[in-house]
């Protein structure tokens, strides 16, 4: 819809994968995964309010449709947001600050050390980038700045990243994403 989902689809092809942009609640249909990209939270969730996609959402991931939101993605995805005056999907439980780290001009690209990736470490980028603020039981915590902020998290068929893991070349975080959506047997989008 609004985002850095051109870049998702590439990164998502680039692993053997049939990735397609989804603008209209009829494609969701024969999903196997997700992607909520990076853009601005604010446009995008206007748009799935707009196109009726917020309820659907909700009912897929609540069914285990697994799902990956990056920056404004994981904003959509968070259960509490600061700076936000509308509605997110509310799926994940975590509480996030929009722009935490500052305006454009204070994005940076930092080496991080993310277990579940392996080594070397994970080459992230932050554009207007959101924090998590707090994790709910049931979530764990993936990567953490080197002040201990947590920068991205999973719970269950959820991942969520304040990073851009699509403006990279290392595949890596897409990779453990399909392990998630490989390892999914309970729920695809025909079931909803």
């Amino acid at each position: 819809m609004q985002g850095a989902f051109v870049e998702h689809i590439a990164a998502l092809r680039r692993l053997g994968v049939e990735a397609i942009p989804i603008r209209l609640s009829g494609e969701f249909k024969g999903l196997s995964g997700l992607v909520i990209p990076g853009g601005e939270s604010t446009t995008i969730g206007k748009l799935m309010r707009e196109y009726s996609l917020v309820d659907e959402l909700k009912k897929l991931i609540s069914k285990g449709l697994p799902v990956l939101g990056t920056c404004a993605g994981m904003i959509l995805l968070a259960k509490e947001v600061q700076g936000l005056n509308q509605h997110t999907l509310g799926a994940m439980d975590i509480k996030v600050r929009r722009n935490a780290f500052g305006r454009q001009v204070d994005s940076f690209e930092i080496a991080l050390d993310i277990p579940v990736l392996g080594h070397p470490p994970f080459p992230a980028v932050f554009i207007r980038a959101p924090r998590i603020e707090k994790v709910g039981d049931g979530v764990e915590v993936l990567a953490s700045l080197p002040d201990g902020t947590p920068v991205a998290a999973r719970q269950g068929n959820m991942l969520a990243t304040a990073f851009h893991p699509e403006l990279t070349a290392d595949l890596r975080f897409h990779d453990y994403f399909l392990s998630i959506v490989k390892g999914n047997s309970k729920a695809s989008a025909d079931e909803v």
